[in-house]
């Protein structure tokens, strides 16, 4: 239980855990918001509230154009309440009894389709966008370690050794797809357990091609943290002089972000279809408490590391945001589709009944999600 009582005594939880439990959620929800608000107002509608966090406010001003800018006192998540939007599912109802004209040309429901579902769409853009601008700046300010996709050791026993794999052994391709790092085989192949892939390897100057199925293994990370995923048994040498660290130029590190950015929307996606398929385990699937333990745990590297997270973080919640689940941003956006398609909204029934299964949805997931941090959390003390 030593690392439990570490990280509720008051030093270690709020300089260790908290700080950058905050530094990290606040920028990732503030940006999304602040997405939903900029193209809400380009398209002409009001906003009455901007909030970061839920429950009382701590603090907050209210702006020239009547919007509330406020700190609530839990800050695990944000909204922004837009002029007329009365209700969750963002429907109509009688919004408009209550209003001036001049608000009532203001109001979200009174917007066109395509207004509303941009507006909508901009919370989960705007996270793709701040991810997409750190890397860019991270990879052109400090560049990134890279190693030659080169095979140092053949792990006996592993699937690669069993597909015939040796030490020299330089990859060209998986699947078709060309490799230029050794970090490009890990990522194609650690959510691919299972999966066999056609891999183009160099040997003595000849091309050879080699079908491997990644085995499914479970690695602790450096902080002990579990998880599962592919591994086909081979190795680079980390003294050898192929490890180097690789600089952009600005448009070069903006072209390598968004494949960065691609590469996360990619695994995270695997890995949620991945669960609802089956062929994924959902223990890995976390709440406020594992975002916390990492953001504490990722913060002991240097702040660039934690900032690198905040990247990851915010496309994994701009990725959140886009499922079809009534009451997320994608809901809204499938409801703005049918809308869209026949040519009139669903009726308020529909979409308040839509929004009470998102909602219980949702809460079930943030209850699971809590029940994994905890039984990991407990698993590790």
């Amino acid at each position: 239980m030593e690392f439990i009582t570490n990280l509720l005594s008051t030093d270690g939880f709020f300089l260790g855990v908290l700080i950058p439990f905050l530094f990290v959620l606040v920028i990732v929800i503030f940006v999304h918001e602040m997405g939903h608000y900029l193209v809400g107002r380009w398209c002409g509608i009001g906003a009455d509230a901007f909030a970061v966090g839920f429950g009382p406010e701590i603090l907050g001003f209210t702006d020239k154009r009547g919007t509330r800018w406020k700190l609530c006192a839990i800050p695990l998540g944000g909204y922004v309440r837009f002029v007329g939007d009365m209700n969750a599912a963002s429907t109509k109802g009688d919004a408009d009894a209550g209003l001036s004209k001049e608000r009532r040309s203001l109001a979200f429901h009174n917007k066109a389709v395509w207004r509303r579902a941009a507006t909508v769409f901009a919370g989960p853009a705007a996270n793709f966008v701040l991810a997409i601008a750190i890397f860019t700046i991270i990879f052109s300010v400090f560049g990134r370690s890279v190693a030659d996709p080169v095979v140092s050791t053949v792990s006996e026993g592993g699937a690669a050794a069993e597909a015939g794999f040796l030490p020299g052994d330089v990859f060209v391709s998986l699947d078709g797809a060309p490799v230029e790092t050794f970090a490009d085989v890990q990522r194609y192949v650690g959510p691919r357990a299972d999966i066999p892939i056609t891999m183009t390897v160099r040997r003595d100057g000849a091309l050879l091609e080699l079908t491997v199925t990644p085995q499914r293994r479970e690695i602790e990370d450096q902080f002990g943290n579990r998880m599962e995923q592919g591994l086909i048994g081979v190795s680079a040498d980390r003294d050898d002089a192929s490890f180097r660290t690789k600089t952009y130029s600005v448009p070069e590190a903006f072209t390598e972000s968004f494949r960065e950015t691609g590469y996360v929307i990619t695994r995270t996606g695997g890995y949620i279809w991945g669960v609802i398929s089956g062929r994924e385990r959902a223990d890995q699937i976390g709440g406020p408490i594992r975002v916390a333990q990492v953001s504490g745990q990722v913060a002991t590297l240097g702040w660039i590391a934690l900032i690198n997270l905040v990247a990851i973080l915010s496309i994994s919640i701009g990725l959140l945001n886009l499922l079809p689940v009534p009451i997320l941003d994608g809901g809204h956006l499938m409801f703005y589709a049918y809308e869209w398609i026949r040519g009139r909204p669903l009726s308020e029934n529909a979409m308040e009944m839509g929004y009470r299964i998102g909602f219980a949805m949702i809460l079930g997931l943030m209850v699971f999600a809590t029940w994994n941090d905890i039984t990991q959390l407990f698993a590790r003390g």
